[in-house]
């Protein structure tokens, strides 16, 4: 299996002065899940390098078993600082895309052309897409058929609750629920900060960054059925 994560180079927090980025947890527990699964791992940001990690997401209070896990894994820092740039990436070269969240994608991936047309082509092509908290912000330009992607769709995301919760509804570009549920997907979620992950066909999407697990074991499970069901066919 050959998964591509796509991470954010965007570090400001809109207008508010403040460093955003990925959220850690979002980059190591699904990094750890793709490892021990025997994923074949490319990772890719719009600059390049070393993507921003939010300042925010490695506060005591936000550690995980995942997040010691990496800070103990010098080898899995070296990949994280050596990301390749998204313009070189090709659909081709992968069975599944994956785009951890964090605030940084609402402001470098949304709208981000090469973004787009790679999700399209991955998803064009019959391989899963899947994205995290507010990842899921990056399919709202993306279409399947001339037709939003997550149109008719059981999705998650960032919810607005939880949004608010953090204080940043005014400053996001726009609110994850309200966007997906816009483009007519059909938005689900849990309980604020709980783990909660929807697969729709190819279309993976998960709550928050306790998702952020069950979404890669997802993506996972995926691509392993998909395998059984090629070899059984091909048998």
């Amino acid at each position: 299996m050959k998964i591509l994560m796509v991470f954010t180079s965007h570090d400001i927090l809109g207008n508010t002065g403040r460093k955003t980025g990925f959220w850690l947890e979002e980059g190591a527990a699904p990094y750890y899940v793709f490892i021990d699964a025997g994923v074949e791992l490319t990772l890719a940001s719009p600059k390049g390098g070393q993507p921003p990690v939010d300042p925010k997401s490695d506060l005591p209070e936000n550690q995980t078993a995942a997040m010691t896990r990496f800070k103990g894994d010098a080898a899995a820092q070296v990949v994280f600082s050596k990301t390749r740039k998204l313009e070189d990436m090709r659909s081709e070269n992968f069975d599944a895309i994956f785009y951890p969240g964090g605030h940084g994608p609402m402001w470098d991936l949304v709208d981000n052309e090469r973004s787009i047309a790679l999700i399209e082509s991955f998803y064009d092509a019959g391989k899963p897409v899947a994205a995290v908290c507010h990842a899921p912000a990056v399919l709202h330009r993306v279409t399947y058929q001339g037709v939003p992607i997550v149109r008719g769709k059981r999705v998650t995301g960032f919810a607005n609750s939880e949004e608010e919760e953090v204080g940043l509804t005014k400053v996001v570009p726009f609110l994850v629920e309200d966007e997906l549920k816009r483009l007519g997907g059909h938005f689900e979620k849990t309980v604020n900060w709980e783990s909660f992950a929807i697969t729709d066909g190819r279309l993976i999407t998960g709550q928050n960054p306790a998702s952020s697990t069950a979404g890669a074991q997802a993506l996972v499970e995926l691509l392993r059925n998909d395998r059984s069901t090629n070899r059984a066919a091909a048998g």
